[in-house]
């Protein structure tokens, strides 16, 4: 039974990968906020207990399956559906899960909003893939319905090459998706090799990130735990970006709308001026270079931004002294 069940902590995170945790753990000890881990698997809960009362903030991941074992997106439905059926406060919870583990849902969440987003068609199984993408213009790529880190995506640039690899994504095939959904995409390509990650906290606008993408890679997480070493900077303070910019202020509507508390979400602008929005990350993660620039600037970096945030979110319970 995890320790805070009985109750203690403030800050409970749920979680799939721990060498994610370090800056965070930091951040929340500068300020002074205690904390727990869940990691999943490896918890075992006692369903005739009550979750403790504190903070829980899920940052269960749709890549879990590559670290773990397949099942982890189960255990991580299973908790929190237990503590949502409690009333427990969780950030990022159960409605907001779905969404991670489905770039499906989060197409349609976009697109039914107004958003520009790319040309997409879903296969289930793997027979369709071949005739799914004679629909697309090369060069177009494939990804992992349930993602993260890059999984699955890369570009094609002929249908000749696509029907040569195309193995390799159906079931059994060594980049076959965990679900079983692929998804072949029109390929965006951004008018400067970059694209833009804008990171939400609390549902409002904290900064926005440029990604060097001009070394062809997909992989675009920004944790210490991703970096290349010896490689050039890929992350870097966008500073033309802000609040007030409309592409934000939209994505912030939609947050909210979605009860999504903390997110990165990307989006490419190309040459002939389209915003496409590609991405919902809700477990997001910070870069180091970009979280020291802004403590050397005298701005709250983001991991202190979130601890202040979640803390933020526990009520007080009053008691017959207090009313």
């Amino acid at each position: 039974m995890p320790e805070s069940a009985g109750g203690g902590a403030k800050v409970v995170i749920i979680h799939d990968n721990p060498e994610w945790i370090p800056p965070l753990a930091a951040a929340f000890e500068a300020e002074g906020v205690e904390f727990e881990e869940w990691l999943l698997p490896g918890i075992t809960l006692d369903l005739s207990q009550t979750p403790a009362d504190v903070v829980y903030w899920s940052r269960l991941s749709a890549s879990s399956h590559t670290r773990t074992d397949p099942h982890v997106k189960e255990y991580g439905r299973a908790v929190l559906a237990w503590l949502e059926a409690a009333g427990r406060t969780v950030v990022n919870g159960a409605g907001v899960y779905e969404l991670e583990v489905s770039k499906v849902r989060q197409h349609r969440e976009l697109e039914t909003r107004g958003f520009d987003v790319p040309r997409t068609v879903a296969v289930f199984g793997g027979n369709g893939l071949v005739d799914a993408a004679a629909g697309f213009t090369p060069p177009f790529i494939t990804k992992h319905n349930q993602g993260g880190k890059g999984l699955g995506v890369r570009r094609f640039d002929s249908h000749a090459e696509f029907a040569d690899a195309v193995g390799e994504f159906a079931p059994g095939g060594e980049n076959a998706p965990i679900d079983g959904v692929m998804l072949i995409q029109e390929y965006v390509q951004p008018a400067e090799p970059f694209v833009t990650r804008a990171e939400f906290i609390g549902g409002e606008f904290h900064y926005a990130v440029r990604v060097d993408v001009s070394g062809g890679s997909f992989e675009l997480c920004p944790a210490d735990a991703c970096e290349v070493p010896d490689a050039a900077p890929q992350f870097q303070l966008r500073e033309g970006i802000t609040a007030e910019t409309p592409l934000v202020v939209r994505l912030g509507a939609l947050l909210s709308e979605l009860d999504v508390q903390l997110a990165g979400v990307e989006f490419i602008e190309t040459a002939d001026g389209r915003q496409v929005v590609y991405d919902i990350n809700t477990n997001t993660n910070y870069n180091a270079d970009v979280e020291a620039g802004e403590s050397a600037a005298g701005r709250l970096p983001a991991a202190r931004r979130i601890a202040q945030f979640l803390t933020s979110r526990r009520v007080p319970v009053l008691t017959q002294a207090d009313a």
